[in-house]
């Protein structure tokens, strides 16, 4: 796995933290220096934490896990949506609805309701509806679309979520916590760590700096899903071998039973003759 350096870091600008009187003290141990009243973020920890979450990304992302990329600041929401589609995971990048963790099954039933509308325009319903209801559902749909379109093929909770900018998503990491499923998040100097399992330190505001967190965590994760896919033909392949196998043994163990009866009618011949 290709690991993030500190250069590529320090390019995107991803040791930039907020000022100093906004700074949160429980990010103390990532802070390197202050310099014009704005805390710089000690990017070698930086490095070692994308690494870490990358890793563990990739594994989860092996096993056949989903992950939840939730961003729904201006700078990130593009970058996001890119990213975690390239990967083909579900993402949130526009108001996080709330309970949508805790309360999964009524939002999997909104995006039925997608999948029903979208039934009524092709089975030909449409046609028998006024101008105004079509309308309305057309509306909804595109509310619906806006919202959940992009998670309209998570069928279970996520196995992990992946935040930009902690603060501003505290809703999603607290019902998160509250299930037990693990938080990746990018973490400014201005944000609590403590409530997310993988702190990534980090300049969440720049684009560039988003960017450059995601390319790494999203190739692990590409990673990831190529090694399940290849576990996956070995083990077809596996699977197709043992029949043949199976059946070779079979056939060398007739072929010693034939034998041995042969054996057991030629040795009474013997004993007569002599």
């Amino acid at each position: 796995m290709s690991r993030i350096n500190f250069d590529t870091l320090l390019e995107a600008g991803c040791h930039f933290g907020h000022l100093k009187r906004k700074w949160n003290p429980a990010m103390a141990p990532y802070i390197f220096m202050e310099r014009n009243g704005i805390h710089i973020i000690d990017l070698h920890k930086t490095a070692a934490k994308v690494n870490e979450a990358a890793e563990a990304l990739k594994q989860i992302a092996k096993s056949g896990k989903r992950i939840l990329f939730v961003a729904t600041k201006k700078q990130a929401k593009q970058v996001v949506a890119e990213k975690a589609a390239s990967v083909n995971m579900p993402y949130v990048i526009e108001r996080w609805p709330g309970g949508m963790l805790t309360n999964f099954p009524t939002i999997r039933k909104a995006v039925k309701k997608m999948s029903t509308i979208d039934k009524l325009m092709s089975d030909g319903t449409y046609s028998n509806l006024s101008k105004r209801e079509v309308l309305q559902i057309s509306r909804q749909r595109a509310k619906l679309e806006k919202n959940l379109g992009s998670i309209a093929d998570l069928s279970r909770l996520p196995s992990a979520l992946f935040v930009v900018d902690v603060l501003k998503e505290n809703i999603a990491i607290r019902e998160a916590n509250r299930l037990g499923i693990p938080v990746f998040g990018i973490v400014d100097t201005n944000s609590d760590p403590n409530d997310i399992d993988f702190v990534i330190p980090a300049n969440d505001d720049a684009t560039k700096s988003i960017e450059v967190i995601l390319d790494a965590c999203c190739a692990a994760i590409q990673e990831g899903l190529e090694e399940r896919k290849a576990e996956k033909v070995d083990m077809e392949a596996a699977g197709e071998a043992a029949p043949a196998a199976k059946a070779t043994r079979k056939r060398g163990a007739s072929k010693a039973r034939v034998e041995k009866a042969e054996d057991a009618v030629e040795a009474p011949a013997t004993t007569e003759e002599a």
